[in-house]
């Protein structure tokens, strides 16, 4: 006869993990950021802070560097918000609809990550120039694509795009439809159950993929210096500005120039993440 042992406070089993403990993961997670990330980004500033307050006034104020900083920023941001409107309409019909050729069409979208950057700079150089496959007819009506800021958007919103649609994907496929038929029996339009039912959810994925996509934008430079023209003051991006300043071995101007459009950017996708966070909250039930 078997011993029945006494009912009394059970022992909690140790807990096994896969990886080792936190402690040794965090210390390689902290080593590899810090030596992908951090200190070449360290390195920049520290380049930077090496300049007086006047010398870095007077690099940063120039004509020429307000001017690609400009050209930088506003093209980013028309493609990545292109992006966020084109990019929504695609991840929707590769979601929602079933139609011969859909998983060819969702396969193109990851080209721009496979594709090398100057490659497809070349490529839409040579379609939307004045002798290119668009460009001819773009030429006749007044629109000059190749050569031009509208080049750079064209540019950045193929390179950009992917970073939408994939954002969305995800988000999209979980939607339960359920709500939407239950909402569209209670005698709600389309643009009702979109607005008030859909949206919600889709807000924050799609400033996401927005932030993602002007923050790719803002780097670029393969896809975009062919296309440019590279013309002072009026098609040069930041990106081409730093690089010819190394190639004149100027590196406290390429560095200055950097670190200004790092602070920048980071101060931007900085908002952009903050206004998803405030969305997120505001739409959550109370």
């Amino acid at each position: 006869m078997s011993r029945v042992r006494p009912f009394g406070r059970l022992r909690p089993r140790s807990r096994t993990h896969v990886l080792p403990g936190f402690g040794l993961t965090m210390g390689f997670t902290v080593l590899y950021l810090s030596l992908i990330v951090l200190i070449p980004l360290s390195a920049v500033f520290l380049k930077a802070a090496s300049l007086s307050a006047g010398e870095l006034w007077q690099i940063l104020s120039h004509r020429r560097v307000l001017a690609s900083l400009e050209v930088t920023f506003y093209t980013s941001f028309a493609a990545a918000l292109l992006n966020a409107v084109f990019g929504f309409l695609v991840a929707w019909v590769l979601v929602r609809y079933r139609f011969p050729g859909r998983r060819l069409v969702d396969g193109l979208i990851d080209i721009p990550f496979a594709l090398p950057t100057a490659v497809a700079g070349i490529a839409l150089t040579t379609i939307y120039s004045e002798n290119g496959w668009i460009g001819r007819y773009l030429a006749p009506l007044g629109i000059k694509t190749a050569f031009s800021p509208l080049g750079i958007i064209i540019a950045l919103t193929f390179i950009g795009l992917p970073f939408v649609v994939r954002t969305l994907q995800p988000v999209l496929e979980e939607l339960e439809k359920e709500l939407e038929e239950a909402a569209a029996s209670l005698g709600a339009t389309r643009w009702t159950i979109f607005r008030r039912v859909l949206l919600p959810e889709l807000i924050p994925p799609l400033l996401t993929g927005f932030a993602l996509a002007f923050a790719r934008s803002l780097g670029e430079y393969g896809s975009v210096v062919f296309i440019s023209g590279n013309m002072p003051m009026k098609t040069e991006i930041a990106p081409l500005l730093i690089m010819t300043k190394l190639e004149q071995f100027d590196y406290a101007g390429a560095t200055a120039i950097a670190g200004l459009m790092l602070l920048l950017s980071f101060l931007l996708i900085l908002t952009i993440n903050l206004l998803q966070w405030r969305t997120s909250r505001r739409m959550l039930p109370r």
